[in-house]
């Protein structure tokens, strides 16, 4: 009986010692895990001059990449977080991929769709920096610039007001902007995606409202 225990003992034994190393072989073959924790985010350090005319959402895609292209990231798709409306709409979260998404510091802003519309934790004033990985004005700064253009409503679709899908500088129209910061004022003071309405879509009247032309951009992963 007593050989008979030291016996399964030694065979249990045995087992675990090659669960063991099967599982130390798996972790440590190269490459697994291994994550691209390059820029995939950021927000625009400055915008086109011409208030919320953006010339379209091509123009803004190719702003970010413009601005990404100057950082040293290249090779990547970059879409601008901005929605629009009409026969042709598009929603803003249906334009960036499906992340995760990592700023120009390697940190982590989103790790997918759902993440940042309905957890969105990491997307605050400390991550949600420009390309070259500089704090944009917030409230408290000067001037404050936190007003972010997207269009958008907190899930990611289009709102209503978009100036005239990005294109109208004019204060006839309006914008729904995002507090990357996530305070202030607005109805939804700490939605970084869908805070309030702009005042108007001039550069006049976005800066009047605690803005500058601002927006994010999302590399799409393709």
């Amino acid at each position: 009986m007593k050989m008979k225990m030291e016996m399964k003992k030694f065979i249990l034994a045995g087992a675990l010692l090659a669960a063991t190393t099967s599982s130390i072989s798996v972790l440590a073959q190269p490459g697994q895990g291994d994550q691209d924790t390059s820029m995939s985010f950021f927000i625009t350090s400055r915008g086109l001059g011409d208030g919320a005319n953006l010339d379209g959402l091509a123009g803004a895609d190719a702003h970010c990449a413009a601005l990404a292209e100057e950082a040293g990231v290249s090779g990547k798709t970059w879409r601008a977080y901005l929605s629009t409306t009409g026969a042709d709409g598009v929603y803003a979260r249906d334009r960036i991929g499906n992340g995760p998404w990592f700023n120009a510091n390697g940190e982590l802003v989103g790790r997918s769709v759902m993440d940042i519309h309905y957890s969105n934790a990491n997307l605050n004033k400390q991550r949600s920096v420009t390309e070259n990985g500089d704090t944009v004005n917030g409230v408290g700064d000067q001037p404050n610039q936190h007003d972010i253009l997207t269009g958008t409503n907190a899930d990611g679709t289009a709102s209503d007001l978009t100036c005239n899908n990005w294109t109208s500088n004019t204060d006839q129209s309006r914008a729904t902007v995002g507090h990357f910061d996530r305070v202030g004022g607005g109805a939804m003071a700490e939605s970084w995606n869908a805070a309030h309405t702009s005042r108007g879509c001039s550069q006049e009247q976005l800066q009047a409202s605690g803005g500058n032309g601002y927006y994010y951009c999302f590399a799409t992963g393709e």
